[in-house]
């Protein structure tokens, strides 16, 4: 899965490269949950994405979509050419998720959704059975300003989600800056806690934690919110850590050469404190 993690990257820096640009911060801090989820938790077939009895997964923070369009390309949902029309004129690879590609069963990228939707999937999926598929669903810790999320946490308890898992993505930053100083919203996984959802803590960058964590949430009885700290730009030195990172367009030879060459397999630990930045808990 070490393996995968890294081509995941590489896809991501190369969709960077387009003449669009794309969403770099969010999709790298992102990448070992993906890898996760659909390299050993994710009950899915590449050969048949529409299998009645699979686990769903919905991509909530929808501008992270170069992350899930490259997982799936490494899970064999799509070609790895295909990543590279991100973007392109007639590509299906948009900037936030197109249901025409195989494996995104939903369009997102209006924050503070993704929960409700899961909601009901999950739901669908326990009146098909006494073992119902499970549904998966990422946040980002800047989404959880929408109030629409805690309707929906309050929702997923109320209905006993059993099979509905919450994975957020607490890399501490949002478009617009540092998640505590736009609206802190910490400690995160107290909130969840709070809503009646059994909590765990991880370190969102460690593939062993997270998949034995995401087998733990898979065996509760209950809504399970998975609270993953993670760095922006895991995995790119130059900008890894930082708000700038949010959007990115490597559209010169000189910008792609920088990141690629600050891209190695060590990167700064998910509990690290970005420069200028306190902690965030």
């Amino acid at each position: 899965m070490e393996v995968r993690a890294r081509a995941v990257r590489e896809h991501i820096v190369d969709m960077c490269t387009g003449p669009e640009g794309g969403h770099l911060g969010g999709s790298m801090s992102a990448v070992e949950i993906l890898v996760a989820l659909f390299f050993h938790t994710m009950n899915i077939d590449s050969d048949d994405p529409e299998w009645k009895e699979r686990d769903v997964f919905v991509l909530s923070k929808g501008h992270a979509a170069m992350a899930l369009y490259a997982t799936l390309a490494e899970r064999e949902f799509i070609t790895r050419e295909e990543v590279s029309t991100f973007c392109r004129p007639g590509s299906r690879l948009a900037t936030h998720g197109n249901v025409t590609v195989p494996g995104v069963e939903f369009a997102t990228g209006s924050l503070g959704h993704g929960l409700a939707l899961a909601n009901g999937t999950s739901w669908a999926q326990r009146q098909a059975g006494p073992a119902p598929a499970h549904t998966f669903v990422l946040l980002g810790d800047g989404e959880l300003q929408e109030g629409t999320v805690w309707e929906a946490a309050q929702v997923s308890r109320a209905l006993d989600a059993t099979n509905l898992v919450a994975v957020i993505d607490v890399n501490r930053f949002q478009q617009t800056g540092a998640v505590h100083e736009v609206s802190d919203g910490a400690p995160v996984a107290d909130r969840w806690a709070g809503f009646g959802w059994h909590t765990v803590e991880v370190d969102g960058h460690d593939l062993a934690a997270l998949c034995s964590v995401l087998d733990e949430a898979v065996r509760t009885q209950g809504p399970t919110a998975v609270v993953c700290r993670t760095v922006k730009a895991r995995g790119v030195g130059a900008l890894a850590g930082r708000a700038s990172s949010h959007f990115v367009r490597l559209d010169t030879e000189r910008k792609r050469a920088r990141v690629r060459a600050s891209m190695s397999p060590a990167a700064p630990a998910a509990t690290a404190t970005a420069k200028g930045e306190p902690g965030h808990a």
